[in-house]
């Protein structure tokens, strides 16, 4: 390890030993200080990280605060719309704002940081000796929330984490258990309330239960100076079903890792994903899919559009066990260079034991079918307009795909925003 990654792990530690943990984090604390004292911050020496440098992360002194900002609820709504707010919680620069909170749906939402006692889930899905920043999370969470999803409640609930504070670091947790036969979508919004710098660093560990099911929605939607750092950590019981949507829209800094394991018979898993790279920001995607047992499926949809200078990761992992006979696993990572700049690196993956499945799994990289531009154009488009509407119905799939119309309608309008604002900058 670097001298550079060395001193940023020290520093971190350093505030970890200063903090005294609420009760509920008093044990993950003491196993994130040692896991990361351990292992420190990641280099492109390990193959996880190869192509993903955290030095321009660990060259920032991120100040830990006690006293975080008090914004207006106009606020808030002005950066995370649209507002759901039969299940809304907002936690700023890391810390629960109660006053903020909308009405309570069916799913029962709990702040962790006033907790008596840690729920069970816990540290019991996310590695920290595996993942560095899972580790790093655990060493520094004072706060982030339970959700108990029972019943079949047809509201979202919408868990904003803002950040407004110049180099401020958060490290929110969020524990979400899907009760038998549940229903229920979680959104997870990751917002700026200013320009400012900052460094979230986020860890969520979700159980879905026998027959339930969850769509689990991760919004990166904060500034173009803002660090992100996300490790989701799910499992998935016997018929349970799971959709992640991973919308990443910017930030100088972006890492999202998504680990699966179908653990039950039957169990279905469905990823989408779709990332926009401006400037010369990095947006990094590592997925993992486990197949453990036989009679799952596995569906994984990823998209890049990538402007500027901007650099996408794609690294995507099936495993198919011994034991997981009659799997069925598709994986799929296309990618759309804007920019003679541009630059993506992807590496879809199957790693198959078992001999009766059904798998596939490949990426594309291209630019805009200049064919389709020449056709929009020979009935009247101009150029420019015809580009984006190509790109638009690239990114399309995905967007669509999101469970809540107004949240895709508001994406849609964000995507096509920031993507013409890197068209003018370009």
């Amino acid at each position: 390890m670097s001298d550079a990654l060395k001193s940023a792990a020290e520093r971190f530690l350093a505030q970890a030993r200063e903090q005294e943990p609420t009760p509920a984090f008093s044990e993950l604390r003491r196993e994130g200080i040692a896991a990361f004292s351990e292992h420190g911050l990641p280099d492109t020496k390990q193959e996880e990280w190869r192509y993903t440098n955290v030095r321009p992360l660990a060259g920032i002194e991120w100040a830990a605060l006690h006293e975080p900002l008090s914004p207006s609820r106009n606020a808030i709504e002005g950066v995370a719309t649209p507002i759901f707010a039969c299940g809304l919680e907002v936690f700023v620069d890391g810390h629960h704002h109660p006053e903020l909170h909308g009405s309570p749906g069916a799913s029962e939402v709990t702040a962790l940081g006033t907790a008596s006692a840690p729920p069970a889930l816990l540290g019991q899905l996310a590695d920290a000796k595996a993942h560095p920043f899972v580790a790093l999370n655990g060493a520094l969470a004072s706060d982030g929330a339970r959700v108990h999803v029972h019943g079949e409640d047809p509201r979202a609930v919408h868990l904003v984490f803002a950040q407004g504070s110049e180099d401020a670091a958060s490290h929110p947790r969020v524990v979400i258990d899907a009760d038998p036969g549940s229903r229920g979508t979680i959104i997870l919004d990751h917002v700026s309330l200013a320009g400012a710098r900052h460094f979230s660093n986020s860890v969520v560990e979700i159980e879905v239960a026998e027959n339930a099911s969850v769509d689990l929605i991760i919004l990166q939607r904060a500034g173009d100076a803002s660090f992100h750092v996300g490790h989701v950590a799910g499992r998935v019981e016997r018929n349970g079903r799971l959709r992640t949507h991973t919308i990443s829209l910017g930030g100088r800094f972006v890492r999202n890792d998504l680990a699966v394991v179908l653990a039950g018979e039957g169990a279905e898993c469905r990823m989408n994903g779709l990332y926009l790279g401006r400037g010369a920001g990095l947006i990094d995607n590592h997925t993992w899919v486990d197949h453990a047992v036989p009679h799952c499926t596995s569906d994984e949809l990823y998209k890049g559009v990538l402007a500027e200078s901007s650099r996408g990761v794609f690294r995507g992992k099936v495993i198919v066990r011994p034991d997981a006979q009659k799997t069925d696993a598709r994986q799929s990572n296309s990618n759309l260079l804007l920019s003679d700049k541009a630059e993506i690196n992807t590496k879809p993956q199957l790693e198959i034991y078992a001999d009766d499945v059904k798998c596939s799994h490949g990426a594309t990289i291209g630019r805009l079918d200049a064919e389709a531009i020449f056709y929009l154009r020979s009935r009247g488009v101009a150029e420019d307009d015809a580009r984006a509407m190509l790109t638009r119905g690239f990114a399309a799939e995905v967007l669509s795909s999101l469970p809540e119309p107004s949240l895709a309608e508001a994406m849609s309008a964000l995507f096509v925003e920031r993507l013409e604002a890197a068209e003018e900058a370009a």
